[in-house]
């Protein structure tokens, strides 16, 4: 404990956290914008509608070009950003790095999410450091282990990952913990039975591959495990499906507290705000999840879906 004290006390005197003056200084800028706000579960995050994705999408975004894309979400609203230690492209900046350009300033204001690769204690540990470091923050609020699969060994988990994790939350680098996952909704499900975990990234497509709305959802509800959803445009909207009705579909779902998105351009984000902009539950009263499930049943699968392919890496470019 004493080292990572002075481990996050190094990071404050170099730079890399936010100074006292600066946070001073920072407005909830979200304040009055009108962007919908939820609960995210056991947390008691207020957290907007929809979020801000740093993944493949964001990566594509050009320099020059991603800094006021984070610039204008965080004005418009939007106050939780998802990234992972793995997400980057080529040369190009890491998403974390590209975060900590921008959002250690607002960090006040906003909610950062990151996650981790690494299974075994030590390699974890180290990983969270790193991306502490990139992202020029001494805390996150959300921490979570990146992409449980259906091979995933729990108890090797919670000896490993989970337990660093958990040591971070205590120590308050993390706020809150949990994992993300878009192909073992079973996984999920039991991950959450026998974990004490606060939030969940899940994959809740209009298509339902994965079935996580039917098999996960429900626990994650029982347990109060803030839920956010994810992968829900990607492959078909445009296609099968329009832009609202693909947010809708997450956002009608119970339990769901917020929709992350990456965009790749300016164009996306500003369409998609509007929208979360325009919510109103007289709108998703008259929503059918179950009329564009039938529609979309045909896009289910790797043959439209890039993110449910063999060897598919969440936030390299595809």
């Amino acid at each position: 404990m004493t080292d990572t004290i002075s481990r996050r006390t190094f990071l404050r005197r170099s730079g890399a956290g936010v100074s006292a003056f600066a946070a001073s200084r920072i407005l909830p800028l979200h304040a009055g914008s009108g962007m919908p706000m939820r609960t995210l579960g056991k947390t008691g995050l207020k957290v907007s509608l929809l979020a801000f994705g740093g993944g493949s999408q964001f990566l594509l975004a050009k320099d020059g070009d991603w800094e006021p894309m984070l610039e204008r979400a965080i004005a418009a609203g939007i106050n939780l950003f998802d990234t992972s230690s793995n997400y980057q492209w080529k040369a190009s900046k890491s998403s974390e790095e590209r975060f900590g350009e921008i959002l250690p300033r607002h960090h006040k204001s906003i909610y950062v999410s990151t996650k981790l690769e690494e299974r075994e204690y030590d390699k974890a540990r180290r990983e969270f450091e790193r991306s502490l470091r990139r992202l020029k923050m001494d805390y996150v609020d959300l921490l979570l282990i990146h992409s449980i699969e259906p091979s995933e060994d729990l108890s090797a988990l919670e000896k490993g990952a989970y337990r660093a994790i958990a040591e971070f939350k205590r120590e308050k680098a993390a706020r809150f913990i949990g994992f993300s996952s878009m192909n073992s909704a079973a996984k999920s499900k039991e991950l959450m039975e026998k974990l004490d975990v606060d939030a969940a990234i899940l994959a809740m497509n209009a298509t339902q591959y994965g079935d996580f709305a039917k098999v996960a959802l429900p626990t994650a509800r029982a347990k109060n495990v803030g839920v956010v959803a994810m992968k829900l445009m990607r492959g078909i909207v445009g296609k099968g499906g329009t832009a609202s009705e693909l947010l809708y579909y997450a956002w009608t779902q119970p339990g769901v507290a917020s929709a992350v998105v990456g965009h790749v351009g300016m164009g996306p984000l500003e369409e998609n705000m509007r929208i979360a902009l325009s919510y109103s539950p007289e709108k998703a009263g008259a929503f059918d999840r179950r009329a564009l499930e039938a529609r979309l049943q045909g896009f289910a699968g790797p043959h439209a879906l890039c993110w449910a392919r063999p060897g598919y890496r969440d936030g390299e470019y595809a």
